[in-house]
């Protein structure tokens, strides 16, 4: 019982960092369509932070 608790927890955090990444990603895009290269560096930072 406790193993799959923790299995089903590390699961959750997986998923959590790949929702965080595909979103900072989906920013990224649009930043860079729009040229604003403040917010590249700052979402780029932040991606690396993620993993």
């Amino acid at each position: 019982m406790n193993r799959n608790r923790q299995q089903m927890i590390t699961q959750a955090v997986q998923m959590h960092r790949d929702n965080l990444r595909k979103n900072v990603q989906r920013r990224l895009e649009v930043a860079r369509l729009s040229g604003n290269d403040a917010l590249i560096r700052q979402l780029e930072s932040e991606a690396s932070y993620i993993g």
